[in-house]
């Protein structure tokens, strides 16, 4: 494209920086619940639609909210007060001449179906509630599926940002919750919730987690007993670090369950019934969670879209999102002698998706570089995601990449 800048910078790369602050937000955490269930019914209405009419008709489904319900736990169980309730907005295409598509019923379904597979210990049927606030689309927007090209135009005129690539920080902040969520840690640590939320602070070559992680109240016996559980979980999450040569820190400190206060009680512990602080003390939101890549990354440059939810085939606020991380991976890769490198892409409105506005590199060298050469390579690369983008929003339609 003739719109496309490559620079050379010479910013201290991240990994470098002082400090670097790196959050993650597990499965079971409310915002992540959002992001994540929103993204697959959108997945499923675009499979509907294609299995009817041929084609992704025109939704967004990125606007919704988890409020979170009232518990009261006590040592050996507890009871649900009040269910939490989630709530599913935006657009959608409910109609096509006289043909109707169950867009309720496909929201409904995706959402219990989610629940099930993530937070087993969630009744559905008793402990969530399910409104569904989906409307039909504005016509100027809806108009733009009427042309069944396969590259739509962008529906929006927005900008986004991509990196790569991982730095020990937020490739241990990431590991360690897929590690505390994992199934063979789950499996000797039934007691552990799902909601999980890691907070990495490195300086120069320490690293400092905090984490927060519940422990379900049916297999706490005591406040003794607790801390004690408390203490294997703390020491099993260090031995995994142990094990992973490549985060290579100085020096790890594990800070678990920080307002944990003992003598207190069950008002003193963080104590679950159902996995996920939805359950009685924190609500959750589409766009609050983790960005495409798994982090929540503060060194780093951010876009402000949710990409969870956003049609797959026009709405640049995920195609962008998504394929901006992709070609920062793809340049990090394929071009030698680079330390860090940024993409930024800026759709306009109604433009074709394979034609952004604009588009930028950014890339900090490892070592001294010919410009021309890499300006060749990065460019190329570039270019090849944008001519192949009916591949991508392909692969954006089954849901081939992850968003939270």
């Amino acid at each position: 494209m003739d719109k496309l800048s490559v620079e050379i910078i010479n910013n201290v790369p991240t990994s470098k920086q002082a400090i670097e602050i790196v959050e993650r937000k597990g499965v079971g955490h409310p915002d992540y619940i959002c992001d994540a269930v929103m993204d697959e019914i959108s997945v499923a209405l675009s499979k509907e639609y294609i299995r009817a009419f041929g084609d992704v008709l025109h939704h967004n489904i990125d606007k919704g909210l988890l409020s979170a319900g009232e518990t009261v736990k006590r040592f050996g169980g507890g009871r649900v007060i009040s269910p939490m309730e989630f709530v599913i907005g935006d657009r959608a295409t409910f109609r096509v001449g006289r043909k109707k598509i169950p867009v309720e019923d496909i929201a409904r379904k995706t959402v219990k179906d989610w629940f099930k597979r993530n937070l087993k210990r969630v009744d559905v049927e008793r402990d969530l509630r399910i409104r569904v606030a989906l409307k039909p689309g504005s016509i100027e927007l809806s108009d733009i599926f009427k042309d069944r090209k396969r590259i739509r135009g962008a529906n929006d005129t927005s900008a986004a940002v991509g990196y790569a690539p991982f730095t020990k920080t937020e490739k241990a902040v990431y590991e360690c919750e897929r590690f505390l969520n994992g199934t063979s840690f789950k499996t000797s640590f039934p007691e552990t919730g799902e909601d999980v939320k890691v907070m990495g602070l490195r300086r120069g070559r320490s690293l400092d987690l905090t984490i927060a992680m519940p422990l379900f109240s049916r297999y706490i016996r005591s406040e003794k007993d607790y801390f004690s559980r408390k203490k294997d979980v703390k020491a099993a999450l260090r031995e995994f670090i142990k094990r992973e040569g490549d985060f290579s820190f100085k020096d790890v400190t594990i800070n678990y369950n920080t307002l944990d206060s003992r003598g207190r009680g069950v008002n003193g512990l963080y104590l679950t019934l159902l996995g996920t602080s939805a359950e009685d003390a924190d609500s959750g939101q589409v766009g609050r969670g983790n960005r495409v890549n798994g982090v929540i990354s503060l060194n780093r440059p951010m876009g402000t879209e949710a990409a969870a939810g956003k049609n797959p085939v026009s709405h640049v606020g995920k195609i962008y999102t998504i394929l901006a991380h992709s070609m920062a991976e793809a340049i990090y890769a394929e071009v030698d002698g680079i330390e860090e490198v940024c993409v930024w892409l800026l759709s306009e409105i109604g433009s074709p998706v394979n034609k952004p506005k604009a588009a930028a590199i950014q890339i900090i060298p490892a070592k001294p570089l010919r410009y021309a050469i890499i300006k060749q390579k990065a460019e190329a690369i570039v270019n090849g995601f944008l001519s192949d983008i009916g591949s991508f929003t392909d692969e954006l339609i089954t849901g081939k990449y992850p968003v939270c």
